[in-house]
């Protein structure tokens, strides 16, 4: 930050800088600096920020100026860029009140990404948030002072206007996406002629298994799916078979976001399905000619897939919306595959472990509803089916926090005779078990599990 500060002290004036508003009020002129600077750079950086900031958050009134300058722009689809910018505020004939063009470049020249720029716009935000506090102190103040009698108000009203004054600072917070139940109507049943104009076809994402389309009619925008089993069950190589059967048949964009696998294994688990060579001679590399045909006929389809794979460690849950969020924007994102939740940090800290999944699940839950795509979240089990003689798993089962089965809209629990009974009669099957299901029926779907080829292999007749 010591470099913005020495660009701070040389930058152009701003005439319209109203110094006299206060030096003592909170504020963070370099982040605000920082954040028009970013969004200069990168579109991405405004898209990110425009959630949450206002004009009016901004200190310095030549900052919120040039930012009210750039929504516009933004909301045009037109390039948001020195050139274009300088362009606009000469128009609107503030271009001189902001400290004219070479203030734009300077904005620029301070920040070397735009990567920190919501970061920065949040700092932004909370001082905003700080100077409304005290406005509205100073106003709750004034009222107790003067009183009833000087105001021509009860103290009860007076009290309504101390609380109005106390709202209106986190007014912005609240969300105000509702809707009248008679303008809610035709949409519904617009929705629900289109599904019945498709002749009974699935709306969501297909997950490649016909029966559990069939039950699920597919992974529809804003869910939160669970995927859980003990460990070696293959419940990542359940999740990753529906995230390749978005991307290679659907042709639709996924991601697998992966703390536990890295980017060449899942790689070689997926050409381990998509060619049908078994997963441990492509880890021994001790290929026949026949094994190299089969990857040679499959590398086309699979090099065309839209599919993308992340294998940072550590991923907490502002890394995660960050990144879907680009993928959303740059590709039309439809499925987000987190293997596993259990894996992921908080960026908040929290009294125990219970609660920081709890954060999580919630967060997941909130990011799909966001971006209108499904997001499968893996999960690990506990030991409870082990201590039953009866193995089926229950969601009583999930692991760390009993917010998991609150949160998701769907939840999977995989099952396996033979993981347990290498004599089962059943074995190479596997039981999906959808355990819970927010919007339709329970059940359970009998898959082929084909795990030396890293897939399992639906097993109904069509």
């Amino acid at each position: 930050m010591t470099a913005a500060v020495d660009n701070n002290e040389q930058r152009p004036a701003v005439p319209d800088d109203d110094e006299s508003r206060g030096r003592g009020m909170p504020q963070d002129v370099q982040a605000e600096q920082a954040v028009l600077g970013g969004m200069l750079l990168s579109k991405d950086a405004c898209a990110q920020v425009l959630e949450f900031l206002r004009p009016e958050d901004f200190y310095r009134p030549a900052h919120g100026r040039i930012f009210e300058t750039m929504v516009k722009l933004y909301g045009a689809g037109a390039p948001i860029d020195a050139v274009s910018m300088a362009t606009a505020l000469a128009e609107a004939g503030d271009l001189k009140r902001v400290g004219g063009g070479p203030y734009l470049h300077t904005l620029i020249e301070m920040v070397p990404t735009a990567a920190n720029a919501p970061f920065y716009a949040r700092s932004v935000y909370d001082r905003a948030v700080e100077r409304r506090l005290i406005e509205a102190g100073t106003r709750l103040v004034d009222l107790g002072y003067r009183g009833a009698e000087a105001t021509g108000r009860s103290a009860g009203e007076l009290a309504t206007l101390a609380q109005q004054a106390v709202y209106e600072v986190t007014a912005r917070e609240q969300s105000e996406d509702y809707d009248l139940l008679a303008d809610m109507l035709q949409p519904t049943l617009d929705a629900i002629e289109a599904v019945a104009e498709r002749g009974g076809e699935m709306s969501g994402v297909p997950t490649g298994f016909i029966d559990l389309d069939r039950l699920l009619n597919g992974l529809n925008p804003g869910q939160l799916v669970l995927v859980a089993g003990r460990p070696g069950l293959g419940k990542s190589t359940l999740s990753v078979d529906i995230a390749r059967n978005v991307a290679i048949r659907a042709k639709e964009a996924a991601a697998v976001f992966s703390l536990e696998m890295s980017k060449v294994e899942l790689v070689m688990r997926i050409l381990s399905a998509e060619a049908r060579v078994p997963l441990h001679t492509l880890r021994s590399g001790q290929l026949s000619d026949d094994d190299w045909t089969k990857l040679a006929r499959c590398m086309a389809e699979i090099g065309e897939a839209p599919l993308f794979v992340d294998d940072t460690p550590s991923m907490n849950l502002m890394q995660v919306r960050s990144k879907a969020q680009r993928l959303k924007q740059r590709h039309d994102l439809k499925l987000l595959v987190v293997d596993y939740l259990q894996l992921m940090s908080s960026p908040k800290r929290t009294e125990s472990r219970q609660q920081e999944v709890a954060d999580l699940s919630r967060g997941l839950k909130l990011l799909a509803k966001e971006l209108g795509i499904p997001i499968i979240g893996v999960c690990q089990l506990n030991r409870g089916p082990e201590q039953r003689q009866n193995k089926t798993p229950q969601l009583s089962d999930l692991r760390e926090s009993g917010s998991l089965e609150q949160d998701a809209d769907i939840v999977i629990l995989l099952h396996r005779d033979d993981y347990y009974d290498k004599e089962s009669s059943r074995a190479g099957e596997a039981d999906v078990i959808v355990a819970k299901h927010r919007n339709g029926p329970t059940d359970t779907v009998t898959v082929a599990a084909q795990l030396h080829l890293s897939r399992f292999v639906d097993m109904a007749i069509d």
